[in-house]
């Protein structure tokens, strides 16, 4: 390359040609945002300041000698990404070979990527962002990043800080407040939070263009790349021998990308990216539920008579025989049936309907076409775990009338009242007795990611899982599991921890039984006020710990706030997860304040304080994006007075969660959920109690934000 070209001038000069090459083709279409190789909305190596559809979820796989990149991106807001990875370093050993045999070197990371402009005609879109964030620092970078589209093009010019920016293209201006800007400090590969190498060391330049070609699924890139593989981590430095890097992204459909590029001059990329959008996903058809009752009458418009002129009742109803009914096709399992004037009232659990829109249309229909004519509202009293947890009316006139295509949706929504569990006396019609027993076999699915001794190290198990109900609000349930197939012959580490053992002994517990009894407890659930539950529970609460606790929530209805503590005392378990003990006791619990921001778009945060499973104090902070659709998708940091240098590799605890309906995914109808983890570390360090019931997730369906988002499905 000729001097001329090495000038941080030219390098400049030659962004901005490409932005007014771009400039004369402004007329075309602009290429659409597709991913990195680093996962992220970019080009090639560096980001754009583009953003993916709310709520897209994308797994993108790239390698470029000697680094393959596993990258799962998330866009929960429409300005905000984030992203989580595994490095696989093809010439760098994991760690010993008696334990990771030739296992190539993993590296974890966090991205997060935030919008700060919107493009406009002439200002362009400007994003910020971090790449490994919260991972080892080994690839740490920070950037500000500038794209403008022109026709056809889509131009991208930023500035970064440390491995997006190792060039060094000029002094640091930061330099003028302190001087310790000017050098970054080597990332020492721990997990932290990476803050004291945030800014610092020099900046490079990068950028470059993508074009969308005349053939739709077709886009080419040209990027130059703000580093030059001289400062790698582990000593891994690169030759490059051109900063400019070639690509092209294929869009085999709307889910599957293909990528190939030319990088560092003489290298090649290819990747592949796999995207849905989970904020736009909805139920597939329902083929083995059954089809709704159909209306048994029809009122006429002004809703004072039946048109057919027959009796609405001829002979007393059957309760038993209607409960019966709700169940199988409402999803309703009765508790009672009372009556207040006009109104009729039936309180039961909803079993099978994700949607509570859903359940109570269904419960509608099977009631008008039973019920007399004097009967004007129906409501659902959602009892869940024992306790009644909200009141659903509904106009029976406004609701027919929507059925019958007589009124619109909108109409519909007016006459629908939520309101707490009414205290009112009401004349109890039927009582149904308790069912006693519950069971089923499932399967199970664990996992541990990126471990030295296997990449994936994993159990799929035979599990029953069974209550037995002394009252409805009181029962013992139980889960027993049985080891079918795992891959733990290569499962050999044990974490190094200067704390007490509270998780880091996880592969003893996962290891030492094949049929083992996770959970063995006896649970009592209580109203205790109008807005006020309460539950306490005793026995095996978990795979690692038995013990005893209680928790009290206060969740006022169409608030959006709630406030609870829990408190438990428990003692560790023996390694076979039967009936024994190890000599390690806690009492630990927390303190929780819930709040739900946006009236456009949901986010709910948990900030939870108190005294975790190592007896080390501190918070955890939950933030999710909760989708209308009922998808969320969120992260997870706590931090306990426990110093890095105590908590070991990672620093503090974090992790990424999505949860989604199985009911996007099944021909039947069902309220389970699907729920993806990723913790990067298991350390003992700000651990806490996995308890099988809680009161907030109890006491959910007191959102009517989620019913009114999802009225529509009150016909399905």
């Amino acid at each position: 390359m000729t001097r001329f070209a090495r000038t941080p001038t030219a390098r400049l000069g030659l962004a901005l040609l490409s932005l007014s090459i771009s400039s004369a083709l402004y007329a075309q279409s602009a290429p659409a945002p597709t991913a990195s190789d680093w996962g992220g909305i970019g080009l090639l190596q560096t980001p754009t300041a583009r953003m993916a559809e709310e709520g897209e979820l994308a797994f993108t796989a790239s390698h470029t000698s000697p680094y393959s990149r596993y990258n799962v991106v998330l866009q929960p807001l429409p300005w905000l990404e984030g992203a989580f990875r595994y490095v696989s370093v093809a010439n760098r050993r994991y760690g010993p070979e008696w334990l990771s045999g030739r296992q190539n070197y993993k590296d974890k990371s966090i991205d997060l990527k935030i919008r700060l402009l919107e493009e406009s005609r002439w200002v362009p879109e400007v994003a910020a962002g971090f790449r490994d964030l919260g991972g080892t620092g080994l690839f740490s970078s920070e950037y500000l990043v500038a794209s403008k589209r022109m026709g056809a093009f889509d131009a991208s010019l930023g500035l970064a800080t440390g491995y997006i920016g190792n060039r060094g293209d000029f002094k640091n201006p930061l330099t003028a407040i302190d001087d310790r800007f000017e050098t970054r400090p080597r990332a020492q590969g721990t997990g932290s939070l990476n803050s004291d190498g945030m800014f610092r060391g020099p900046v490079g330049v990068f950028g470059g263009v993508a074009y969308q070609t005349p053939w739709e699924p077709l886009q080419l890139k040209l990027e130059y790349d703000g580093n030059d593989y001289k400062r790698e981590p582990q000593n891994n430095n690169q030759r490059q021998n051109s900063p400019f890097n070639f690509g092209a992204s294929y869009a085999v459909n709307k889910n599957v990308h293909l990528h190939l590029g030319w990088e560092r001059g003489d290298l090649a990329m290819f990747g592949v990216t796999l995207r849905t959008n989970l904020a736009q996903a909805s139920s597939m058809p329902k083929l083995l539920d059954p089809l709704p009752v159909p209306l048994e009458q029809s009122t006429s418009p002004s809703g004072n008579e039946r048109t057919d002129g027959a009796e609405h009742v001829a002979e007393p109803l059957d309760w038993a025989a209607l409960a019966r009914q709700l169940e199988q096709n409402a999803g309703l399992r009765v508790q009672s049936i009372s009556q207040r004037g006009a109104e009729v009232i039936v309180s039961g659990e909803q079993r099978r309907f994700y949607y509570p829109a859903q359940g109570i249309g269904r419960t509608a229909r099977i009631l008008d076409g039973k019920l007399p004519n004097d009967v004007d509202w129906f409501t659902v009293q959602n009892t869940r775990l024992g306790v009644p947890i909200v009141e659903t009316s509904i106009e029976r006139k406004t609701f027919v009338d929507y059925v019958e295509h007589r009124s619109d949706l909108s109409t519909l929504a007016g006459h629908i009242e939520m309101a707490p569990p009414a205290t009112q006396r009401r004349e109890t019609l039927y009582q149904a007795p308790l069912r006693r027993f519950d069971g089923g076999f499932n399967i199970g699915y664990q996992q541990s990611l990126g471990g030295p001794d296997g990449f994936v190290l994993f159990q799929v198990a035979g599990t029953y899982s069974a209550s037995a109900y002394l009252a409805r609000n009181l029962w013992l349930s139980g889960t027993v599991s049985y080891n079918a197939y795992n891959n733990y012959d290569k499962f050999r580490y044990d974490a190094p921890s200067r704390l007490p053992r509270v998780r880091t002994n996880i592969r003893r517990y996962m290891t030492t039984e094949d049929l083992t009894l996770p959970n063995l407890q006896l649970t009592s659930t209580h109203k205790l006020g109008q807005d006020t539950y309460g539950m306490v529970y005793a026995g095996l609460l978990e795979s690692m710990y038995a013990g005893a606790g209680g928790e009290v929530l206060y969740r006022p209805l169409n608030e959006r706030w709630a406030v609870g503590v829990e408190a438990n005392w428990v003692k560790q378990r023996d390694f076979d997860q039967r009936f024994s003990f190890r000599d390690y006791s806690v009492a630990t619990g927390h303190a929780s304040f819930y709040y739900m921001w946006g009236e456009e778009r949901r986010v709910v945060t948990a900030l939870s304080a108190g005294r975790y499973l190592a007896k080390d104090w501190g918070a955890t902070l939950a933030v999710s994006r909760a989708f209308d659709n009922g998808v969320t998708m969120g992260a997870y940091a706590t931090k306990t007075d426990v110093s890095s240098k105590d908590f070991g590799e990672g620093s503090f605890d974090k992790g990424i969660y999505v949860s989604v309906p199985f009911d996007f995914l099944l021909p039947r109808s069902t309220r389970a959920r699907a729920n993806f983890v990723w913790n990067p570390l298991y350390r003992d360090g700000g651990a806490r109690l996995s308890r099988s019931y809680g009161l907030y997730q109890m006491t959910s369906e007191r959102d009517p934000e989620f019913f009114f988002d999802n009225v529509q499905a009150i016909d399905q």
